[in-house]
């Protein structure tokens, strides 16, 4: 795992391909690799990207690239598609409008299944950032799919969370009612050039003085992903406005602690529930009572004594 880590490390992308694979795979040594990648980040950038479907992110995204470019900036984009109920599968595939940044030999794009996380992020997902951080990229940007949960799973991954809105989505009330006003860094109006986006941004600005935020207050920029291109240089120096201020502030420092705490409790979460979940499925006994249980909260109560039980008395012997 360690000879993957140091390929990835000096930007071999077929092994940054290859490691993806193995974390979307589940592969025995995965915590290994990624606690060598870990060691191997370089601070990339992170930005998600969400917003409802049919808000142009994906033309929004590849323009992004673009000028990202230009600006002699590595770029890593994970595109978070829905998951076939069939496959487990992403329905997209890797992005077509991003077709021209493919031969980029300092552009990476990936196309990740949610695996079931409606509208959220796979734990796969996030490992996979980590891993292109590791690679060496300026910025990696995180385009969801915007169903529900996105939103709220995107701010405990990235440093700057980018809200895509269009003029008469309706979508403004919702963020509203969903509490994504507290955790958004920068509202992007997109198809700016439709009837409305003053409207819009009139109610958006009367939202944001509301909503609670941690010191910085919201960004707004205006943006034309479709026939002429505008607003991306403003995108742009909006994203670097608050890059600095999370560079130079606690609330950065503070932002980044939260989330790795809350990712050590998800890492823990996600490896005891497959534990238990082998413990009953290889227990002729525990699957007798699954199956025939018609209290499903007394009998997870009980498993739930047990196994505190063995992990104290376990705790005591270690003593």
């Amino acid at each position: 795992m360690d000879q993957l880590a140091s390929r990835i490390e000096n930007q071999d992308q077929r092994a940054l391909a290859r490691a993806i694979t193995m974390i979307e795979n589940d592969h025995p040594e995965k915590l290994k690799l990624l606690s060598d990648l870990n060691a191997r980040k370089q601070g990339a950038h992170y930005i998600g990207i969400t917003g409802s479907p049919g808000a142009g992110k994906s033309s929004l995204v590849d323009h992004l690239i673009t000028l990202l470019r230009e600006h002699d900036q590595k770029v890593a984009i994970i595109a978070v598609d829905p998951t076939s109920p069939f496959s487990g599968g992403a329905l997209l595939g890797d992005r077509v409008r991003m077709h021209k940044h493919f031969t980029d030999e300092h552009v990476f794009i990936r196309s990740m299944a949610t695996r079931g996380s409606l509208g959220g992020l796979a734990r796969a997902t996030k490992d996979a950032i980590r891993a292109c951080d590791a690679y060496g990229f300026d910025y990696i940007l995180i385009e969801t799919v915007g169903v529900g949960q996105s939103e709220l799973d995107i701010m405990k991954v990235a440093d700057t969370t980018a809200v895509v809105l269009t003029p008469n989505s309706g979508d403004i009330l919702q963020i509203f009612k969903a509490g994504i006003m507290e955790i958004a860094d920068l509202f992007i109006l997109n198809k700016a050039d439709l009837p409305g986006v003053r409207k819009l941004k009139r109610q958006l600005k009367d939202l944001i003085h509301i909503a609670s935020n941690d010191g910085f207050e919201p960004l707004i920029v205006e943006t034309i992903s479709e026939a002429q291109p505008s607003g991306f240089d403003e995108l742009f120096d909006a994203i670097v406005k608050h890059k600095t201020y999370l560079d130079e502030s606690q609330a950065g420092k503070h932002k980044r602690e939260t989330q790795l705490e809350h990712e050590v409790y998800e890492l823990i979460q996600e490896q005891l529930l497959k534990d238990i979940h082998q413990v009953i499925q290889s227990n002729e006994h525990m699957k007798q009572q699954l199956e025939q249980t018609d209290d499903p909260y007394r009998l997870a109560n009980e498993w739930l004594l047990k196994w505190k039980d063995l992990i104290q008395r376990k705790d005591g012997s270690d003593g």
